[in-house]
């Protein structure tokens, strides 16, 4: 389950779109590299297309992955499945990862708003909560963003399943501070590794707080996120990320 980690623990390993660095970010494949290679858990992308289908996807449009210029929020389910990303691989759907993940790991479900127009949450959040509902994975879900609304949009929705704030270096301050967590009080913070020191993860722990870290492949520092005490890691290469942490003193 999502819960602190204790200093005898390692951090757990969270594959970020899977096992990305080895398959194609955000598909079956990655997901099932990610469990076969011994992941705790899995990150992915999720928004609706033009017919209302939950796909997993990270960018607006398909440009850097199938080299076409679709937009995925306006652009049928059909035709998305039928673009041919890199090696081959397809867009899945949200109910075709949790299948490819298996009963037992955990699923870090991040909502993307799209960066153009003006896009209702409601059919979102509904429909990845119906998605999560249909897979019985409630128990092992953190449903993250990087948009407050969007955070607060899901604990209303389902206040039974952890949600996560996501915040980033590029971000305005205060999105940059994480100051929208004392008015949401999610379950955990996701911050990039570069807003991370031992003194801010211990006030985040002492506020009650989990700490997921991201995106962390680099020896040296999985080794400081052990060190700093954080309860999960988010990477490009989960095998990788869990010999790096046994190994780190």
């Amino acid at each position: 389950m999502w819960r602190r980690r204790n200093a005898a623990e390692l951090p757990l390993v969270i594959g970020h779109r899977g096992a990305s660095a080895i398959e194609t970010e955000n598909t079956v494949g990655a997901f099932a590299r990610a469990r076969a290679d011994g992941a705790d858990g899995v990150e992915l992308d999720v928004m609706t297309c033009a017919t209302g289908e939950l796909v997993v996807f990270h960018d607006d449009d398909l440009q850097r992955l199938a080299g076409r210029p679709e937009r995925i929020a306006d652009t049928p389910f059909a035709v998305l499945r039928a673009a041919t990303l890199a090696a081959g691989a397809r867009i899945p759907t949200l109910d075709e990862v949790f299948e490819a993940c298996g009963p037992e790991m955990l699923v870090n479900v991040e909502l993307k708003i799209p960066s153009h127009g003006r896009t209702p949450l409601a059919p979102l959040v509904d429909a990845v909560a119906a998605s999560v509902g249909r897979a019985r994975a409630e128990s092992r879900v953190l449903v993250s963003s990087f948009h407050p609304w969007a955070v607060r949009a899901w604990m209303r929705r389902s206040p039974g399943v952890p949600a996560g704030l996501l915040f980033e270096r590029e971000s305005p301050l205060p999105l940059r501070r994480a100051w929208a967590a004392a008015w949401l009080r999610p379950q955990a913070l996701n911050p990039e590794l570069v807003l991370c020191s031992a003194p801010r993860v211990a006030a985040w722990h002492r506020r009650g707080y989990l700490v997921n870290v991201w995106t962390v492949d680099d020896p040296a520092a999985l080794a400081s996120c052990r060190r700093m005490g954080v309860d999960g890691v988010i990477t490009n290469d989960p095998a990788r990320a869990r010999a790096a942490l046994a190994n780190a003193a």
